[in-house]
């Protein structure tokens, strides 16, 4: 399990744990760092993806039934251990639903909390109408994370970093562009459901979410752009929102 998950601040008493779901092109570093804030009670995972870090070497993944196969067999045994939550931002968010959606499927496993950041419902037609990001120059590709923000100037500006840094990128949102999922009929979690999103971003149909939990379903605009989250401030809140929730989950666990 190590090679696919981070985890930086093992915590076999913990009450609960938090896996999160990068980033198109993301890595785990980010997420990972949040097993050092969180207190006692919480134990992050933080997913790392083919192509990059230490599976630099490994062939990126083709579509979003190859991400669930592996991370569904992979967390399985440790998701029966204790009460588990998922957060997921962009891309993130899509892999946290379609990982969620299998566990309960296939295993009647079910989080006791998605939190989903930056991303309109896979099903939504917000989503569905957007443009294909893939289908651009290299040039007009760089243009665009230029303005949705997030990457550092210097690293867009440096061909040698871009010819390690897009491939993972790209590959990503070609699975996310072609990432097909129907409206459910019926909720398919009880769960509370939590979306954040930046006031700044384009705009996302987050209400869309709404179909996929019988249960609480909260929306929180924070102040940013597309990566707001990155924003000191802002994942100082986040923060202090998933260990309120979490806790409140685990005295009803119990």
């Amino acid at each position: 399990m190590e090679q696919v998950i981070s985890c930086l601040k093992k915590r076999p008493e913990a009450v609960s744990r938090l896996i999160c779901f990068p980033w198109a092109g993301g890595g785990s570093v980010h997420y990972a760092r949040w097993g050092n804030v969180l207190n006692s009670a919480i134990e992050v995972f933080a997913v790392r993806l083919p192509g990059r870090e230490g599976r630099a070497k490994e062939p990126f993944y083709g579509n979003m039934g190859q991400i669930v196969d592996e991370f569904v067999s992979v967390l399985l045994p440790a998701l029966k251990e204790k009460p588990f939550a998922l957060f997921g931002h962009s891309f993130g968010a899509f892999t946290s639903f379609a990982v969620a959606d299998a566990l309960k499927r296939l295993h009647n496993l079910e989080p006791v909390h998605i939190f989903l950041s930056g991303a309109s419902a896979p099903y939504s037609e917000t989503r569905t109408n957007a443009p294909k990001r893939t289908d651009l120059t290299d040039d007009d590709f760089v243009g665009w994370l230029r303005s949705i923000g997030g990457t550092p100037p210097d690293l867009l500006a440096n061909p040698e970093v871009l010819k390690l840094f897009l491939p993972a990128l790209k590959a990503d949102l070609h699975v996310v562009e072609n990432y097909r999922c129907s409206k459910p009929d019926d909720p398919p979690f009880s769960c509370p459901v939590t979306c954040f999103d930046g006031k700044d971003d384009i705009p996302h149909d987050l209400q869309a979410w709404k179909s996929i939990t019988s249960g609480d379903f909260t929306v929180r605009i924070l102040a940013g752009a597309h990566f707001y989250l990155k924003e000191s401030e802002n994942e100082k809140m986040i923060l202090e929102y998933i260990t309120k929730h979490l806790e409140t989950s685990e005295m009803d666990y119990l």
